[in-house]
């Protein structure tokens, strides 16, 4: 619970030394709260609410051997997206990696339409487990975050599914990944590459998830371990996202013994 309420309206005092660099930011450092901008202004959450989706989809019998059949909604989605064809079947756990690694919308359909076809009720779980987490400042209404009215969220409600995220060893296991592969049940190989740019380029980086809409603009969670010290870091509404990321990032590490 309390990595949960560490970012608060107590550190309002924190610096906003990036003013330029999103809408909406935070940086935190050994669950210190470093630096932030309108933690709690309310933005799209473009894919980062893939997240949440695949909390939802693990709570849900979940069954990674388990084939699924793509749907022709699910493979006329725009991109991101893998190149899933219509009556295609690939396991649930394929799935879940090229949803979290690709940010591939053609799967985060197929694996949504596999739990439920009732895309309310899937809206109603991703209220509910937001809600578990404590992110009062949210109201998701697409599973792969497509631009909604009324949809919104915040970095510091973000901060606090990043975390729950993470916790899980798949989801920690598969958005560290820079590269992935499924083989649909025809046999069918599809390889695709994470839309993290910092993995493999950042020392250290261990995930976690982008995102990219007309509305939201440029959007990162990414956490960052070097030697027994960790770096959080929420970006909405970004501008030169991966510059400025891995520069906050280097600071931040930067930062350690002067806090």
């Amino acid at each position: 619970m309390l990595l949960l309420t560490l970012i608060s309206p107590l550190h309002a005092e924190a610096p906003d030394p990036y003013p330029s660099a999103a809408r909406s930011y935070l940086v935190v450092l050994d669950q210190q709260l470093l630096w932030q901008r309108a933690p709690t202004q309310r933005l799209q959450p473009a894919s980062l609410a893939k997240l949440l989706t695949a909390l939802v989809v693990l709570d849900s019998d979940w069954n990674a051997e388990r084939w699924i059949t793509v749907s022709k909604y699910a493979a006329s989605v725009p991109p991101s997206r893998l190149g899933l064809k219509e009556g295609e079947q690939i396991t649930a756990g394929a799935a879940l990696a090229a949803m979290l690694i690709r940010s591939a919308n053609d799967a985060c359909r197929a694996l949504v339409e596999s739990v439920t076809s009732d895309l309310t009720a899937f809206r109603s779980r991703m209220k509910a487990r937001a809600a578990r987490l404590g992110m009062s400042n949210s109201n998701f209404l697409d599973p792969c975050g497509f631009d909604a009215p009324g949809q919104f969220t915040t970095a510091n409600d973000l901060l606090k599914l990043a975390r729950a995220a993470r916790s899980l060893p798949l989801v920690a296991h598969l958005t560290a990944l820079p590269e992935a592969q499924l083989t649909t049940r025809a046999g069918r190989t599809i390889k695709f590459l994470s839309t993290n740019a910092l993995l493999g380029r950042l020392d250290g980086t261990e995930g976690l998830k982008t995102g990219n809409t007309s509305q939201a603009g440029q959007c990162l969670i990414a956490y960052v371990r070097r030697q027994n010290h960790d770096v959080w870091l929420v970006m909405l509404g970004g501008t030169e996202r991966w510059w400025l990321a891995h520069g906050m990032i280097e600071d931040a590490f930067g930062s350690i013994g002067a806090h």
